[in-house]
């Protein structure tokens, strides 16, 4: 089967123009890295269960935010009707991404090697909690889960924190995400040159562990404060603001001092000369620097400082950080069916990289479109769409 389609509205870099994904994933980590390859370009149709992704199901925005530029079609992937159009969709594809956890693909008749046997040049990537092999492969678990097992939750995030702290981002799921659309852009560069599909194991734990030992490697069982600067942190202001303060270099550290230590006797104190002294002071310095931080407004900081070299940044809200003169400067926020989206951030060519032509779809809006495309046959397309209850 031959077929091709021109992606419509096209204003981002397009450079995934004619790659053709089958999403089979719900919640998270696969639909943003499909996601990912949506917003450069490529088909992504997404296949829904008839209840939809649970992700549309839950009180938060995730579900809008990892599904623009999408097509949805909802099939019962366990009835027998939909097979024709799984198979269809098989042969159609360059890319499928599936989160199950390990076994039920092979049950639903979607696994690697059911659907290689249909379309020997697929690129199959599976992503899970655990992997697809190993003692924990069957452990339940969302992002928390994966984190606490990937040694990140050990990593302390603030210089006097004495116990582990979530993020308020879901790390492991975003870095296997990620992971994950590295790993299939580059298994289609090797089938283009031997024309072999690949598989590929995601496994969110190990996302974790990996982004984990970026901060100290991996031979060290309490990391401590490792990583940690006294001057590095977050220090509440008068206003009731939050500022960070990235004072990590001595340049940054010593412009600091020069500008408050006049105010504050106290910065000068000689065991805060260098890097090794201050962190061996680091508790002093800490509670010394948020008590300074503390007598002066967000913006008072920010007009002292930033003049000077020094790395000072206001926390902002989302929507600040989105309304925020920088990000309107790079023009991240696109407006999509009404909504305000930031696809794919990166500039190329002096031009945003990421498209917005949809919004997230409605649970099989596109599915008869799809089906007519993929040259079923009327009887066959009205089975298979009943499967998603979806009126045919």
């Amino acid at each position: 089967m031959t077929y091709e389609r021109e992606v419509g509205g096209q204003d981002g870099w397009g450079a995934l123009q004619h790659l053709r994904v089958l999403d089979l994933s719900a919640l998270l980590p696969g639909p943003f890295a499909t996601q990912i390859l949506a917003d450069l370009g490529a088909d992504v149709i997404k296949v829904e269960p008839p209840r939809g992704d649970n992700a549309r199901h839950m009180p938060m925005e995730m579900f809008r935010m990892t599904n623009r530029n999408k097509r949805s079609i909802s099939l019962d992937l366990k009835h027998p009707d939909s097979r024709a159009a799984i198979v269809a969709l098989a042969q159609w594809a360059d890319v499928v991404v599936e989160g199950f956890r390990p076994g039920v693909a092979a049950r639903l008749g979607v696994s690697w090697a059911q659907l290689a046997q249909i379309n020997e040049r697929l690129v199959y990537c599976s992503i899970s909690g655990y992997g697809q092999s190993g003692p924990s492969e069957q452990m339940p678990g969302h992002d928390l889960n994966y984190m606490a097992a990937g040694g990140t939750l050990s990593l302390k995030g603030r210089w006097l924190d004495t116990r582990p702290a979530r993020s308020g981002l879901p790390v492991s799921d975003v870095a296997g995400s990620s992971y994950a659309a590295i790993s299939i852009l580059a298994a289609l560069l090797k089938r283009d040159r031997d024309g072999k599909g690949s598989y590929i194991d995601i496994a969110l734990a190990d996302a974790a562990l990996s982004f984990t030992a970026l901060r100290r490697g991996l031979d060290i069982d309490d990391p401590e404060r490792l990583h940690l600067y006294p001057t590095n942190d977050l220090f509440e202001t008068a206003d009731g603001r939050t500022i960070v303060l990235g004072l990590v270099e001595e340049v940054f550290w010593q412009n600091f001092r020069r500008l408050v230590g006049v105010e504050v006797p106290a910065l000068n104190d000689p065991r805060f000369d260098d890097e090794t002294s201050r962190r061996r002071h680091g508790d002093e310095l800490s509670l010394l620097m948020a008590d300074v931080v503390r007598q002066r407004t967000s913006q008072q900081w920010l007009d002292l400082l930033l003049p000077h070299d020094v790395p000072v940044q206001l926390v902002l809200s989302p929507r600040e950080a989105a309304d925020s003169a920088q990000a309107v400067h790079r023009g991240l926020v696109r407006d999509i069916d009404g909504e305000r989206h930031i696809p794919f951030p990166a500039v190329v060519d002096g031009k945003a990289a990421g498209a917005s032509r949809s919004a997230a779809p409605g649970k099989g809006q596109h599915g008869r479109e799809i089906l007519q495309e993929l040259g079923l046959e009327e009887d066959v397309l009205r089975a298979a769409l009943a499967t998603g209850n979806v009126k045919a």
